[in-house]
């Protein structure tokens, strides 16, 4: 891991240029930014002229669906029960699955880019830093992602191993992303957002889908689902999708090529008219290839290049049942059993997960919406132990419980008030508490005012109590440097206030903008507790505080019948503070990682005679991974897409379009060698039947 102390950074190979002076990015990005709006606007004002007169048009879900139908969108992920998208008291932002085909994504991460308040930085051709309102890094832990209520959120590092999360784009219903905390119905690590992958209902999955995806920089892509009735009434569906991905570009070699293979199933149906019960489950294996360098020991030479190809593999079993009861309240009981496993040349970890879900809804009085819920998860690990990274135990057991309560209060007609707190008990920082409270104000249907406070914790994970790993200095000590666990590191939480508004012109255009500021305490550090002649020891801590502030604006415009503009926007002030006197700048610096302003500026358009044309403008700015200067960028990426006949649809995607290549993101804590991403084109055919 290559978090360090002020002074050390961390030994790389790296291709390419290690970042340039202010001058020379603003230089840079002012001349790609200007080729960028070049292009889009060129696309923008051509074509509507191409489709001009064309006669009829494929039906579109996503271009048919007015902008009230889009913000009347039902949702569940903001207070565990049904609700239109536009009333939610939350910061809320869905992709559809017509989203992911206009797109032309190939992944969930591709996808997360348009979402205002995400920010999306590939470090390699299989790694991500995936993060919601700042703190960026592959170990981001202050996102919770779900996949149809299954956490991937991983209790060793706190995070995300994103190369293993693979799902059929088909078969996704929505993605709902919250920005925001989330802790009160969803538990601990919600601090900053939640993602909510939520797969289609095998009824709406009947009949066959192949498809294959080829390109330059997508080897290949090929998935197949078949979905149909019993005769018992239940519904199912069955799929495969194999997946192969080319390096990345470093001059000096990328060594991250990789693939992998899923397969799995879905069945849903009713024991009674009031029972709803789903039954699902997948396997995964992969490789992911690295040049991953390894402390050997003091001196010039203190760490060894190796080319590493990590196996990983994965397989879940998840049960849902449902029950409406009367008076509009429910049941529902949710089982899952998770394991997930990775063998690579720093970490070796074999890790199983059982987790326990009941929550009871039940409106009372007339004006009171309650929900109510219990948790139990309990998580059992195995890891092997090297001279660079060693838990201590090797194995451990750890349980989780937790239970909520949160209740909407109707004031008026048209003001609710949400009132609700989680309470949770973990092995490593005991007792927890996550309250928040929630105002909306909708004093029509085009119009919604909503406010918040809110509290979030993040919890240890196990490697900040357990971990001693070696670490690689700039410049050497010339004794073996550790970043070591500590049984008194506590949670880190946040105090949350939010406000929105979002409003609707005569469908027309739409606008949902967002402001928050976050007061954070306990932020983790790693301070020195141990100097030469003996090996430096560098111990996780609660010595950071700090504060974030920003906005964040989704916007669209129905320019007219077949053609929608969309646009996202963020801007984001990060302020950390060392305490306690704490010395550990490198975490401090974690306020650069994250840029100030991003944008993306989307096109989606129907050109008549069976015709798609979609273009988005995307706009990242500069930041500051491990102490060297990131450049920002602006890239394109455009889509065609024709219905050769009924069922059968071709595609041409370019990703990427304006530089040959750029930097994203840097590795840290693990040091691995970065690559950058490079212009990817690619086709697609998919036949459904």
């Amino acid at each position: 891991m290559e978090t360090r102390s002020r002074g050390y950074q961390p030994l790389r190979l790296t291709g390419g240029h290690d970042g340039a002076m202010h001058g020379s990015r603003q230089s840079h990005l002012t001349r790609h930014s200007a080729r960028a709006l070049t292009g889009m606007l060129l696309a923008a004002l051509l074509a509507p002229a191409l489709s001009a007169g064309a006669a009829g048009g494929i039906p579109d879900d996503l271009l048919n669906m007015s902008l009230e139908a889009l913000m009347n969108m039902e949702v569940t992920s903001v207070s565990k029960k049904p609700e239109k998208q536009s009333d939610a008291a939350a910061a809320i932002f869905v992709i559809t699955n017509a989203d992911l085909q206009r797109w032309g994504v190939t992944s969930i991460p591709e996808a997360l880019r348009r979402v205002p308040g995400i920010y999306v930085a590939r470090i390699d051709a299989n790694k991500w830093a995936i993060t919601s309102r700042g703190f960026n890094s592959r170990f981001a832990n202050k996102l919770l992602v779900l996949i149809d209520g299954r956490s991937v959120y991983t209790p060793l590092f706190a995070g995300v191993y994103w190369d293993m999360q693979e799902v059929m784009l088909e078969d996704v219903d929505r993605i709902e992303i919250i920005r925001g905390p989330g802790g009160t119905l969803w538990g601990a690590n919600a601090v900053n957002g939640v993602i909510n992958i939520i797969t289609r209902s095998a009824s709406g999955t009947r009949g066959g889908l192949v498809s294959a995806t080829a390109g330059n920089k997508i080897t290949g892509i090929g998935s197949a689902r078949h979905g149909g009735r019993l005769q018992n009434g239940a519904d199912y569906r069955i799929y495969a999708k194999y997946q192969n991905y080319a390096e990345g570009y470093n001059a000096a070699g990328a060594h991250d090529d990789w693939h992998s293979g899923q397969v799995g199933f879905r069945s849903d149906w009713s024991g009674s008219p009031r029972d709803a019960m789903t039954l699902q489950g997948d396997l995964y294996q992969g490789k992911a290839g690295q040049e991953v360098i390894i402390p050997t020991g003091n001196g010039p030479t203190v760490g060894m290049p190796v080319i590493d190809d990590t196996d990983s593999n994965s397989g879940n079993l998840l049960f849902r049942w449902s029950r409406s009861l009367d008076a509009g309240a429910d049941l529902a009981l949710q089982m899952y059993y998770d394991h997930v496993g990775r063998d690579g040349a720093v970490l070796f970890e074999d890790r199983d997960t059982f987790d326990f879900d009941f929550q009871h809804r039940l409106p009372w009085g007339g004006v009171n919406d309650l929900v109510w819920g219990l948790g139990y998860r309990f998580v059992h690990d195995n890891t092997d132990n090297n001279p660079t990274f060693s838990l201590d135990p090797a194995s451990r057991s750890v349980s989780l419980y937790s239970t909520f309560i949160q209740n909407e209060i109707s004031l008026t007609e048209d003001l609710r008030l949400t009132l609700g707190s989680k309470f949770e008990h973990n092995d490593f920082s005991g007792y927890e508490t996550q309250p928040n409270a929630r105002i909306a104000w909708t004093p029509d249907e085009s119009r919604t005012l909503w406010g918040a406070i809110s509290r979030a914790t993040r919890t240890p994970a196990r490697g900040e109590h357990d971990v001693v790993l070696r670490m690689l200095p700039e410049p050497d000590p010339g004794v073996p440097v550790y970043t070591t666990g500590n049984d008194h590191y506590g949670a880190e939480d946040v105090l949350t206030w939010e406000a929105g508004y979002r409003f609707n012109y005569r469908n027309l255009w739409s606008l949902d903008l967002t402001a928050f500021y976050n007061d954070y305490d306990e932020l983790r550090t790693m301070d020195p507790v141990s100097s030469p002649p003996a090996d430096i020891l560098l111990a996780f801590d609660n010595n950071m505080s700090g504060e974030t502030r920003g906005l964040e604006l989704a916007g669209q415009w129905q320019v007219r019948p077949g053609w929608r503009l969309n646009l996202s926007y963020t801007w984001l002030d990060m302020s950390l503070h060392l305490d306690n006197g704490s010395m550990d700048y490198v975490s401090q610096s974690a306020g650069d990682a994250s840029p100030t302003n991003s944008a993306v500026l989307w096109s989606t358009l129907d050109l008549g005679n069976r015709l798609q044309f979609d273009s988005a403008l995307r706009y990242m700015g500069a930041i500051e991974v491990n102490g060297i200067d990131i450049d920002g960028y602006a890239e394109l990426d455009l889509r065609l897409g024709w219905e050769a006949k009924p069922g059968l649809e071709l595609s041409l995607v370019g990703q990427n379009l304006l530089d040959d290549h750029h930097r994203e993101f840097l590795p840290d804590f693990i040091s691995t060698q970065p690559t950058e991403v490079e212009r990817s084109i690619y086709g697609r055919a998919t036949w459904r039947f």
